[in-house]
């Protein structure tokens, strides 16, 4: 059982439909661990939703392990390297019990049942170590009712952080000019400026690095000379250059950079860090960016979890003035609009209790990872995660860690270069050139027309879809006089995905120039078939706007409209029969499901 990681050429072998038996093995890895959208709708996200945050490549299906842990999985022969994962789970359950359990009888029954569910989920070796000491950690809680195991040890940790960030002898390290820092010759205040705030930003995230300010929580106070040690080693890492471009400072004294607001997700990770981490957060809100922070959905060890941020009182002054998003499956358009508030600091949850898992995480999260402009991870497990896989991402990734001789290490991973980004200013840009359209036919005299019908309601359809939608406005052209039809499907670019088409059209919808709101009827389908001289398929038997969830959401849209704008027609389907879809998959060109008692997603 060698314990060497595997070669590379092995963790990349994998491919589907080469051998059924390895296929059957795959796919029951993504089943056994709940990660198979499938098979568990209410819990892993669709490839969809993924999409958002991994670029799909050479059709390799994303998997939220490092290469080794996946290859040492898919070997199927017995691993030391997996075992002793494995076991590292069972240790980390075992002290917890040990560390939280007084009652003998109790202790000793804990054990035995984490031991019987350990042995279990591990003999076949296809699970996930993480995914092992979720399910284990939630045995436990729901056994115990103990909420979270490791709240008052987070809550000290916090509050050591917080005295020590406060404390003269942090400020006065902080503040501390060093001759040598200022070698570069400086001819303007500019450059000056850019400096300083490059020197203070190397220092916080040095200290945001030295587990010491935090750790034990019943360690003495920091002095000035521990300050400054803790506060004074270069950063090292291949994205130091990078990271400073990024946030527009530059801690060389060359010539400023022009600062450009961006949209930063930080991921949170352990507790005490944590206050660390938002004391460097408030500086880049000072830089003009804006940070939305994410925590923990739930318990899991010392790291910090949503409920901290509500609940700690260190937290709730650190984080106070921020945005809480509760709501784990905000829409694009309402995630945009907050980012174009007055906040410039977001509190998120990422909806899972695992250290990084993208399958599982929320919709919120999976939109907000869309949205930004560049994510930061915190630690070697989240690098792991992230730098240590094949998987490349839709988002430029930097991590904060330290090096092995532990000095503050920064990490880039660039977003894989043919990811395709339509940022609410071009989708903006986009409406306002099909509302100048509609403005100028208005201005011809003629009757503005937009119409609704399913595009991706049917998967596999969408080339169809837009065909029959195409044909049979064509129809309407050729006998509508004086009528200015917008074809949504004309408008498709790739690279756009659900949650940008529908943010473009609402857009123009609610312009104000539409006459007409036509929505798909089944006769249309039946007209267009009969135009391009086809019988009627199967599938789209029956089929009408009501179908589709994007056209259930315009309904509402143009019933809102009509309110505003009573002279507006709405023709089609009647309103009360699009009730039947409520939500389209994230990021999904067709819908999720019927809306039926326990079809939701996480």
């Amino acid at each position: 059982m060698d314990d060497n990681p595997p070669s590379h050429d092995h963790q990349f072998d994998y491919h589907p439909g080469l051998n059924p038996e390895i296929d059957a093995w795959h796919t029951a890895f993504f089943i056994e661990n709940h990660l198979d959208h499938l098979s568990h709708p209410h819990l892993a996200a669709s490839p969809e939703q993924v999409r958002f945050m991994v670029f799909p490549e050479d059709g390799v299906r994303y998997y939220p392990c490092s290469d080794r842990m996946f290859a040492a999985i898919m070997d199927r022969t017995q691993s030391a390297y997996l075992q002793r994962s494995y076991n590292a789970v069972l240790q980390r359950i075992l002290a917890l019990i040990d560390g939280q359990i007084e009652d003998p009888k109790e202790k000793e029954f804990l054990e035995a049942l984490i031991i019987t569910k350990y042995k279990h989920e591990t003999h076949d070796e296809i699970m996930i170590p993480s995914r092992v000491e979720k399910r284990l950690m939630s045995i436990f809680i729901r056994r115990t009712q103990i909420e979270d195991p490791f709240r008052r040890l987070k809550e000290r940790r916090n509050q050591r952080a917080a005295t020590a960030l406060a404390s003269p002898a942090f400020r006065s390290a902080l503040d501390y000019v060093d001759p040598k820092e200022l070698a570069a010759p400086l001819d303007n205040l500019n450059a000056i400026k850019q400096m300083a705030d490059a020197i203070q930003l190397s220092r916080l995230l040095c200290a945001a690095t030295r587990h010491a300010i935090w750790e034990p929580a019943d360690a003495p106070s920091l002095q000035t000379v521990d300050a400054v040690a803790l506060c004074r080693q270069p950063p090292t890492g291949n994205g130091v250059e990078a990271f400073f471009n990024f946030v527009g400072v530059r801690p060389d004294g060359k010539a400023p950079l022009p600062r450009e607001p961006r949209k930063i997700l930080w991921l949170m990770d352990e507790a005490g860090e944590v206050v660390m981490d938002i004391a460097v957060i408030r500086h880049l809100t000072g830089l003009g960016h804006k940070v939305i922070v994410v925590f923990k959905g739930g318990p899991m060890f010392t790291k910090a979890v949503f409920a901290d941020a509500r609940e700690d009182p260190v937290l709730r002054q650190a984080l106070s003035g921020a945005l809480f998003i509760e709501d784990e499956k905000v829409s694009k358009n309402d995630l945009l609009r907050m980012l174009r508030s007055d906040y410039d600091i977001f509190a998120i949850s990422d909806g899972t209790s695992e250290r990084l898992n993208l399958i599982l995480t929320s919709t919120t999260f999976a939109r907000a990872f869309k949205e930004v402009n560049a994510v930061i991870c915190r630690g070697e497990e989240q690098h792991r995660r992230l730098f240590v896989t094949r998987f490349q991402f839709t988002q430029h990734l930097f991590n904060i860690d330290v090096d092995d001789q532990g000095r503050l290490r920064i990490e880039y991973k660039p977003r894989h270069p043919e990811v395709i980004k339509f940022s609410h200013a071009d989708l903006e840009a986009k409406a306002r050139a099909i509302i100048d359209r509609m403005a100028e036919a208005k201005q011809n005299g003629m009757i503005v027309m937009f119409y609704s019908g399913i595009i991706g309601s049917i998967p596999g359809k969408i080339d169809v879809a837009k065909q029959i939608m195409a044909t049979f406005i064509e129809y309407l052209r050729d006998q509508s006089a004086s009528t200015f039809i917008i074809n949504p499907s004309e408008h498709y670019e790739p690279g756009m995905d659900a949650d940008d088409l529908m943010y473009m059209w609402e857009i123009v919808q609610r312009s104000g120039y539409l006459d007409i709101w036509r929505f798909q009827t089944n006769e249309d389908i039946a007209k267009a078939f009969e135009l391009l001289s086809r019988r009627i398929p199967p599938e789209w038997v029956g089929k009408d706007a009501t179908y589709s969830t994007g056209c259930t959401k315009e309904m509402k849209i143009a019933e809102e409209v009509q309110r505003q704008h009573p002279e507006m027609q709405i023709i089609g389907p009647p309103p009360e029969k699009f009730m039947r879809r409520s939500e389209y998959g994230i990021g999904s060109m067709y819908d999720r499901c019927l809306v039926v008692q326990g079809c939701r997603t996480n």
